[in-house]
Formats: structure tokens, sequence, C-alpha cells
């Protein structure tokens, strides 16, 4: 069987696994006290040259993105998305369970427009009965998108002025971080990422960890007690070095980029195939995930073979399918992929 169904599917990197092994007999404090913890904080603030940045381990994305969001916002406002957003398409209503609204916005290509989130908050406080309504406290984003597309960096300056003209603070889903900034077509250097928002996560589930995200406030910005808020939405281990023994190994020696490289030019490569096979792309984007429109009548084969990912239905006949590189996709992973083709 092949698997190229998402990107979280295998272990973690062997790298990982060894340091787990070899510190395993360390006796550490919890909660995220541990050496290895403070180590990958220092390590990801020297990366991000954020070296002021709060940081916090959280067990897994969707925790994240609710506490995050409920954390920084008041009871009466809710989050802006696009309106495929994972927020609100993926996380089975996790944010509408905190007590706050997603507020959906047009989307392109996966992304949301500068112009059209002035617009929308504009309408919103020019509205007289605006005190009635949820009030658009923060803007959520992903980078990449949902769609696998990426932000400029003009884009995200420009949407970032707007929040900061409204004083909505800017939220950066970073589940997939490593492959947008290792794409050729990311024009954001590393060091200039943590500039362009107001709170970032770096994703180490789907890119090389067994589990595991970091919280960036890049400027000491974290809300009031956020540590409580984290345990009281059950998203802190209380084994933090499981988090912190494996974000400090990600973040030693570039490990985070190279793996996130290898699925960038995996990537690629399952592009040239899926064209020489003639699937017609639903749309191509420049990092690991790639959407193809398949024939319902193959579906059912392909499936006896390859693992991917259902997207959307196209037609009465047809589908949108998800092939989905990661850090561990091989060369013979490719090779054999393009012979059940």
């Amino acid at each position: 069987m092949l698997y190229f169904e998402c990107d979280y599917n295998n272990g973690c990197h062997p790298e990982i696994l060894k340091k787990l092994a070899e510190t395993n007999d360390i006796y550490q404090p919890g909660y995220g006290y541990d050496c290895f913890s403070l180590s990958a904080k220092e390590k990801i603030r020297k990366t991000f040259a954020c070296p002021d940045a709060d940081i916090f381990f959280l067990c897994g994305g969707t925790q994240t993105n609710a506490v995050v969001i409920s954390s920084m916002l008041r009871d009466y406002q809710g989050v802006v998305a696009a309106e495929t957003g994972h927020i609100g398409t993926h996380e089975s209503g996790a944010i509408e369970y905190t007590g706050h609204k997603v507020l959906p916005l047009p989307q392109h290509d996966g992304k949301i427009d500068a112009a059209e989130l002035k617009s929308y908050v504009s309408a919103y406080y020019a509205d007289g009965n605006y005190d009635h309504m949820v009030f658009p406290g923060m803007v959520y984003i992903s980078f990449p998108t949902e769609l696998g597309t990426l932000y400029s960096k003009a884009e995200l300056q420009a949407i970032h002025a707007v929040c900061s003209e409204y004083g909505m603070p800017l939220f950066i889903d970073g589940a997939r971080l490593g492959y947008g900034l290792m794409s050729s077509e990311c024009d954001i250097p590393v060091e200039e990422f943590a500039e362009l928002c107001d709170v970032f996560y770096i994703g180490g589930t789907k890119v090389g960890a067994l589990c595991g995200e970091a919280v960036v406030f890049p400027r000491g910005n974290a809300p009031e007690h956020f540590f409580s808020m984290v345990k009281q939405h059950g998203a802190l281990f209380a084994k933090g070095r499981v988090c912190g023994v494996q974000f400090d190994t990600l973040f030693t020696d570039d490990l985070y980029f190279n793996i996130s490289r290898n699925a960038i030019s995996k990537a690629e490569s399952l592009k040239k195939i899926l064209k020489e096979k003639e699937y017609p792309f639903f749309f191509e984007t420049p990092t690991n995930q790639q959407f193809v429109i398949a024939e319902n009548s193959e579906l059912e084969k392909l499936r006896e073979k390859v693992s991917f990912g259902f997207w959307d239905k196209y037609d009465d006949s047809h589908t949108v399918i998800r092939f989905c590189t990661s850090w561990v996709t091989s060369d013979d992973d490719l090779l054999r992929l393009e012979e059940t083709l």
C-alpha cells in the first residue's frame, strides 16, 4: 500500500526517536520546565529572530487553535477567517465550542485579501447596530493555507497592517509551517516571519514530530496566565519533555527545515508524475499538497493500492482528491506510485 493521504501518518524522524531514547532516564521537572523545553525555546527564538518571545508547547493543532483564539478574544468577539479556513471547516466546531464565532471572509485560492478584510471590518463599525453583532476580534490565517497555497510577504504585511489599524491580533496557523517556508515560491526569510503577525505556531505533528506544536508570541505578548488556560483546555503535557526533546531536536542543525525541503522536493516530482498520467489539476500548489480531479469510476480501483485524501465533489462523475507528500516521502514511494497510476 502507498500512503499519500496526509503528512502525519508516520511516527517521527529517527533523530527524534533516538533522542527520546537517549534522554529517557534523565530526571526532569514536568509541564515544560525541563531542560529540553528550555533549550528548544531558545533555539526557536534564535531561528525566528524574536529574542523576547513567549513560547509554549501544546499537544496538537486543534487544541492550539482553540486555546490561542479563546484566550485572545473577549466573550463578545469572533475570529475572522477565510471561508476555507481550517478552524471553520475541519475542526468539528472546536472554536464555536469555546463560545466564539468563526466569521468567514471570501477566499481566493485559500487566502483572504487585505482590502476585503478592511472593507468587512470598516462596514461592521459603520453599522449603527454593531453592538448587537459579533465583534471581529482577531484574524486567523494558515501558512500554507488549507489549499496548500502561500501568502507573499507583501500580502501578510498588508493584512497585518489592517489588523493593527483595528486592534485585531493576527494569528498564523503553522501546522505545515516548514513546508511553506521551504517552498521555492516563499519570499519570506525565516528570520522575518515573526514580524508579520502577533502569534503563530510551529507545527510539529505534520513536520517530523510524534506530536506537539510550539506557540510563539514573538514580542512577549502572551495573554496573561496563558499557561493556565492551556492546562484548562486539556492541551498541556504533564511530561513536557515529550515536546521539549522533539522540538530541541528539530531545531538542531536545521533538521526542521531540511526535512521540510524533502516534502517540497517530492511534491514537485509528484506534480510531474500526475501531469504525465494526465490527471487534471484542480489547482497546482507550491507546497506539499496537490489536488487533482479523478473520475469516480477509477477511485475504488485506485484505493486498493494508494491511500489518498478525499477533498470535494467536482461534479456527478468526478471527485477532487489530494495527494500529500511529507518529510518521510521517498523516491521509491514516487516510483511505485508512478507504476501504479
